[in-house]
């Protein structure tokens, strides 16, 4: 069941809101504080509906602070729709706007169809824990700073991202990454790891889990 985070400071659009998504088979919770929403409780849901005029901090300015730390969708729920009101958050990087007032049908429509398309295999970019992978030209960034990964680390990333929540063998990332007639060892998997964890801590980042006995997983961004 997709978890959503709806953030507006109108308690009875929240509950309108919550109830329609409710009956389309999602678990919904709601804030009426943007200030109080954290990055790491963003990563719990797999999609925000941010209201943008909101007293205090707005939808914009929370976005921005939490967008780099959070891969779900961000859509907006506003009144204003004036191109540079539009193009400001999708500067910030919201995916959608809902113009207010809305129907419930196209709430419902869009948050499905954005749902949905979080369930394709990506093929140009992929956001993960706070890295942005650019599976073109097969590079790593956190932020605005590029992540120094070798072609074999970022390799290995890519996998454990694309497959977050799933736990991989040394051999099974080995075969993944480098084929079944590489010539090596397994081993050389935990070397790799290694690096990969030191140069994402300095990014602040640690996605990758030792499940020990098995092997490693990217933590799925749903799971703190």
């Amino acid at each position: 069941m997709p978890k959503l985070l709806v953030v507006d400071d109108d308690p009875d659009m929240l509950d309108l809101v919550r109830a329609a998504l409710e009956r389309d088979g999602h678990q919904v919770d709601t804030e009426t504080d943007a200030a109080a929403v954290q990055p790491a409780r963003c990563r719990m849901y797999d999609l925000l509906l941010l209201d943008v005029m909101m007293p205090g901090e707005d939808g914009f300015s929370l976005c921005s602070r939490i967008r780099a730390e959070v891969d779900c969708p961000i859509l907006f729920l506003t009144a204003r729709a004036e191109d540079a009101a539009l193009i400001q958050g999708f500067g910030l990087g919201a995916d959608d706007y809902i113009k207010k007032p809305f129907r419930i049908a196209e709430l419902c429509a869009r948050v499905n169809a954005h749902l949905r398309r979080e369930l394709r295999q990506p093929t140009h970019t992929l956001r993960r824990g706070g890295v942005r992978f650019d599976m073109q030209a097969k590079a790593a960034m956190a932020g605005e700073h590029i992540l120094p990964f070798t072609k074999s680390e970022y390799a290995i990333c890519e996998h454990l991202a694309l497959h977050a929540g799933q736990v991989f063998t040394k051999e099974q990332l080995y075969e993944a990454v480098f084929g079944f007639d590489a010539e090596g060892d397994a081993s050389a998997v935990a070397e790799h790891i290694k690096n990969i964890r030191a140069k994402l801590k300095t990014a602040g980042l640690s996605p990758i889990e030792t499940v020990w006995g098995v092997g490693y997983k990217w933590r799925k961004d749903s799971v703190l």
